[in-house]
């Protein structure tokens, strides 16, 4: 089952208002960026986050599973919860990198 066009819009409502928000579709599904970082994956309508140590203990009753084959557990986010979910994704974008873009061959 792949994520609909639905969910991932849900998704973004959701966190509306806490900076640049986009999706992208990526490895059959989707990636949420904010401020052009990428924050959320969302795959088969659920919204996975990494476990990362600045929202370990926000999250130490979450949920947690595979996105996909092959990738490492996360957290599962209740994206029902706008402002749990607002918090948690603020504190994961200010500690990640906005991606380097790839070179052209």
């Amino acid at each position: 089952m792949s994520t609909t066009n639905e969910y991932i819009e849900y998704v973004c409502e959701q966190i509306n208002g806490i900076g640049n928000i986009r999706y992208k579709k990526m490895f059959g599904e989707f990636m949420v960026y904010v401020n052009e970082k990428p924050v959320i994956i969302v795959c088969n309508n659920n919204a996975f986050v990494k476990k990362i140590e600045n929202i370990k203990e926000m999250m130490k009753n979450a949920e947690t599973g595979y996105p996909y084959k092959g990738a490492k557990e996360h957290y599962i986010l209740d994206i029902d919860n706008s402002d749990f979910c607002k918090k948690v994704v603020t504190k994961i974008e200010a500690v990640t990198p906005i991606p380097k873009p790839r070179k052209k061959k």
